[in-house]
């Protein structure tokens, strides 16, 4: 399914007319630690704030995607300031979603996702830095879709998908909630 670079590549480093996408860092944990405690950043995605340690974790499967699948997250900062702004990218993690049939099954495509820190919502930026990473997968692999998965009442970033082209597909359950599986073709 996937035509992707070779394991353990350099995470490149992306850049928009105001934001740079790149690797995270150690020295980039205290706020990714802190994106994920936000209890704003939780209500439409882990459902509840997030330790430190599973903040960390979170991180090392990050590293882990990009080593293993050669893609992933990329840490998000404006290029004026280096202001961390979040965490965007694709990623296969093999969720298990209940369809309208009563169907268990993972993603049908490459997922896309973007977290924002609260302090830089409505400045466009995950609409500028999500472009960036569809513009990057173009080519790099087999599937002609990617998929989205958004909580329904999370209208921000049903707004961004929108904007990206992403139309919805089925309504799901993952994890016991509801979310909204969307996708959208990748050329």
């Amino acid at each position: 399914m996937l035509r992707t670079p070779p394991p353990a590549q350099p995470v490149p480093v992306l850049e928009t007319p105001r934001l740079r996408l790149r690797a995270l860092t150690l020295a980039d944990f205290p706020a990714h630690r802190d994106l994920w405690a936000d209890p704003t950043v939780a209500r439409f995605t882990t459902m509840q704030p997030q330790s430190p340690d599973a903040s960390w974790e979170r991180m090392l499967r990050i590293a882990g995607l990009w080593s293993l699948l050669g893609f992933g997250l990329w840490l998000v900062e404006e290029k004026s300031t280096h202001a961390f702004v979040g965490e965007v990218g694709l990623f296969d993690l093999h969720r298990d979603l209940i369809y309208p049939d009563g169907s268990h099954r993972s993603l049908p495509t490459p997922e896309v996702g973007w977290t924002l820190s609260p302090a830089m919502h409505g400045r466009g930026y995950a609409t500028e830095a999500v472009r960036a990473a569809i513009d990057w997968a173009s080519g790099r692999f087999l599937a002609t879709e990617l998929s989205c998965l958004i909580h329904p009442e999370n209208t921000p970033s049903l707004r961004v998908a929108a904007k990206l082209g992403f139309t919805p597909l089925h309504n799901v359950i993952f994890r016991d909630h509801p979310a909204i599986l969307l996708t959208r073709p990748l050329a």
